[in-house]
């Protein structure tokens, strides 16, 4: 079998061999494939295998993954490695996701876990993900901190699992004199690189930023262990860092409400301070990025909200559901979602390497919420299929998550088509850009009491805003989007008209 002669290679040939497989089979057993690496090399992840970036490769994933579990499997096996130590990987999270940012650890080193106890939580550009025991035993050594980006298949922790040992684990197999070797091999590498102490990559890529030397550094952690903490304080002590110093302070440059602090100066005022991108600032700035180069078409319009204002107040006085807020957002949504039904490329996607468009047979419209975490646009699924009470409903329990970080990823992915009030906390106007591979997105001005002319030419107060809606003008002309606004503007303007269209 093509993977079991690979298994044999030496790892210079493997790497070699595992890239032109990757590269020209349609479909490998990536769990035999896993399977028979661990057993050749079974100190190695992913990352030792392929030396640059394949994010864009999807079987990378899918090998890293099943690497993970096959390492995690053999480890775990009460009749063959009882008792030992097992290693918790971060497995895929995602289609697409690398790496993750950990956020915070609910155990520490010691804890004794029981199987499905949160061990810690970690976020990706998409969702929150709470990682969980798939064994019975004690925090042996956890090797990320918060703040940290672990790698899919990097090991965030290690347990000693409370299996009894057995003689089945002094059996030997064919591979154990070339595991055995390996194991030397990347022991001796590990301990060249740290230097003979026991530390992470982030503890000691820390200490390369201070030019300390980390040999130097007194642990305070499990085993003499050297925390960020035990290097902070040295060089605090040995004076390479003011106390104060804004390398080591952690800057929060948002408030509770995700609004960028005014007062965040202190003692360290008119210095520079380096601020990283985590979670969804990251994933803002990949987004944005890549919708910056599609060709936007930006359509303005201005809407009537007059019959919305006394169908949303008729509603509010009929709410015997205290827990029930009534917002315009609801009827602007099932509205919209009617709408779709007469133009349906509006709610589609383009396929670039098929040269396709995609019509979209589910309105799953998102709705961007800024946060203290970062923007985030989580999505109501099947609005065609929905009420506007149960929109609303919906659209409260994706507002709820969404400000304590706790959306899943189910909740941010799917959408077709998205919606920005921006007007909910200021501004007339607003030119958004694309959420890909969506090929609309709207924009809501904030509502305003102006004067305006009737049919009969006298003037009358009028709650009116702008929308502007964006569009991917590969997919679609500017006579589709003005066609769409119309219809849709339409239905808000007589809300009467969605009765019409109510199943």
């Amino acid at each position: 079998m093509a993977w079991r002669r690979l298994a044999r290679l030496n790892l210079s040939r493997t790497r070699t061999s595992l890239h032109h497989l990757l590269s020209n089979t349609s479909s490998p057993d990536l769990s035999s494939l896993g399977a028979s690496l661990y057993s050749q090399f079974p100190k190695l992840t992913a990352t030792h295998y392929f030396r640059h970036d394949h994010s864009h490769d999807r079987r990378w994933y899918s090998f890293s993954t099943n690497l993970g579990q096959a390492q995690a499997a053999a480890e775990a096996d009460p009749t063959d490695t009882g008792g030992q130590l097992v290693e918790v990987p971060l497995a895929q999270t995602g289609e697409g996701i690398a790496e993750c940012e950990l956020l915070k650890w609910f155990v520490q080193e010691g804890d004794h876990v029981e199987e499905f106890q949160r061990l810690c939580e970690v976020q990706s550009d998409k969702a929150t993900i709470e990682i969980t025991s798939r064994f019975k035993g004690q925090i042996h050594q956890i090797n990320f901190t918060p703040g940290d980006i672990v790698k899919v298949g990097e090991t965030l922790l290690k347990i000693q699992t409370e299996h009894s040992q057995s003689d089945s684990s002094k059996r030997t197999s064919p591979f154990d004199a070339e595991t055995s070797s390996a194991d030397a091999q990347n022991q001796s590498q590990v301990s060249s690189f740290s230097g003979g102490v026991l530390s992470t990559p982030s503890v000691r890529h820390l200490a390369k930023q201070h030019n300390l030397d980390i040999n130097q550094i007194p642990g305070t952690g499990k085993d003499g262990r050297i925390l960020k903490e035990d290097v902070l304080n040295y060089a605090i002590n040995q004076g390479f860092i003011c106390k104060d110093s804004p390398s080591t302070d952690k800057v929060d440059l948002f408030n509770e409400k995700g609004e960028l602090r005014g007062n965040f100066v202190s003692t360290s005022a008119y210095e520079d301070k380096t601020i990283p991108l985590r979670g969804f600032h990251r994933a803002m700035v990949k987004s944005m990025t890549l919708a910056s180069q599609v060709p936007h078409f930006h359509y303005l319009e201005e809407i009537n909200f007059n019959a919305l204002v006394e169908l949303k107040e008729a509603f509010k006085n009929e709410n015997k559901d205290q827990s029930i807020k009534h917002t315009f957002l609801p009827f602007l949504i099932k509205s919209l979602s009617m709408a779709l039904t007469k133009f349906p490329l509006m709610n589609s996607s383009l396929s670039e390497e098929t040269s396709e468009v995609i019509l979209k047979g589910c309105h799953n419209i998102g709705v961007a919420m800024a946060t203290e975490y970062g923007l985030v646009v989580p999505n109501i699924k099947m609005v065609q299929s929905l009420s506007v009470l149960e929109i609303t409903k919906e659209l409260s329990r994706l507002h709820e998550l969404a400000t304590h970080n706790k959306l899943n990823t189910d909740d941010i992915t799917g959408g077709t088509i998205t919606l920005s009030n921006i007007g909910a906390i200021g501004g007339k106007f607003g030119s958004p850009l694309l959420n890909l591979p969506e090929v609309a997105i709207i924009a809501l001005g904030r509502i305003q009491r102006l004067p305006r002319f009737n049919e009969d030419g006298n003037i009358y107060p009028a709650s009116v805003t702008n929308v502007t809606i964006g569009a991917d003008h590969r997919v679609v002309d500017g006579a589709t989007v003005a066609r769409f606004c119309n219809e849709w503007k339409n239905l808000i303007e007589k809300p009467q008209l969605l009765l019409l269209h109510m199943r």
